[in-house]
């Protein structure tokens, strides 16, 4: 099937990726495809070897599975395995959305950017251009400045976990591909440290406190603060709540539990805070439009993983 060909006979989607077990997309997919009218259904699939990935991939192009999404860990690797890039998955080196051709050919899309900035557009139209921070440097945080780009942010700081020192930026592949897309790659500011090993890394870690300050947007691109992850706390104390401006927006890609204690402190100084349940829900719309041609309903699938998270079956 080409992307954006409706296929007249029911056919099977699915995730890849582990663990996919309790995966919210079979919820989001099964409602999105039943108000569509249309007979497919979906399935997570469990991939937790590059073995098994390769065989999902030979019923990819035989056709039983007919488009697929693409979780951790595999969302790089699927880029060696296909015959296509989209230019969507060229720049953060990682895809989401597999859609096969009528001849068996795949191609990779990355759908996550484009999902992540239709959701801070919609949430925070009034929002600044000028500054956006990002706390988190690999799939997620480089999602997020790619969307930081597309929403047309000027300046665009992103620091990681993994950056303790000016050494770790100037070595880490991860802050070579946020400073291609145009961001700056800073240390990470923990608070209460000793004093630092060098002039370059006191002055790094100041720049981020520096920019934060002045930010409009603030995006936490971790896992941290998610169930069964690491806490929050410590993505958390890298934000200068308190010399934010009052219309700062506030955006954490974790979405369950609802309030982690990055949107708890956002919330706590009355700015406004969303978690990443609208981001998850657009880019699964996204993957539907791709594979069916058809724009699916939103609000309903965004109503569908709000029932599935209040009922505590669901949490990934």
């Amino acid at each position: 099937m080409r992307a954006g060909e409706t296929m007249a006979e029911g056919q099977v989607f699915a995730l890849l990726g582990h663990p996919v077990a309790h995966s919210l997309s079979p919820v989001i997919h099964t409602v999105a495809y039943a108000s569509l009218g249309l007979p497919h259904v979906y399935r997570a699939i469990d991939v937790p070897t590059a073995g098994e990935l390769v065989a999902a991939f030979d019923e990819l192009r035989s056709g039983a599975i007919g488009g697929a999404n693409v979780t951790l860990p595999h969302k790089r690797a699927v880029l060696e395995l296909v015959d296509e890039v989209d230019t969507s998955a060229t720049e953060p080196g990682a895809a989401n959305v597999l859609c096969r051709g009528e001849d068996g050919r795949l191609r990779a899309y990355n759908t996550d950017a484009d999902a992540l900035a239709d959701d801070i557009a919609a949430l925070a139209p009034g929002a600044s251009r000028k500054r956006a921070m990002v706390i988190g440097s690999g799939g997620a945080g480089v999602a997020a400045v790619a969307a930081c780009k597309k929403l047309g942010f000027k300046v665009i700081g992103v620091t990681s976990r993994s950056w303790a020192r000016s050494e770790d930026i100037e070595s880490s592949p991860s802050a070579e591909q946020v400073r291609r897309m145009g961001a700056l790659p800073l240390l990470w500011p923990s608070p209460g440290e000793s004093a630092p090993d060098s002039f370059a890394t006191q002055a790094l870690r100041l720049q981020w406190w520096d920019l934060a300050r002045g930010a409009s947007v603030v995006v936490q691109a971790t896992s941290a603060g998610m169930l069964g992850k690491d806490p929050g706390e410590s993505v958390r104390d890298v934000v200068p709540w308190d010399d934010l401006g009052s219309d700062t927006f506030a955006y954490d890609v974790v979405y369950t539990p609802r309030m982690t204690p990055f949107l708890r402190a956002a919330a706590s100084r009355g700015l406004q805070a969303e978690g990443g349940l609208g981001m998850l829900v657009r880019q699964a719309a996204r993957a539907i439009l791709l594979w069916t041609g058809k724009e699916p309903p939103l609000e309903v699938m965004r109503r569908a993983a709000e029932d599935a998270l209040d009922r505590g079956g669901r949490t990934v």
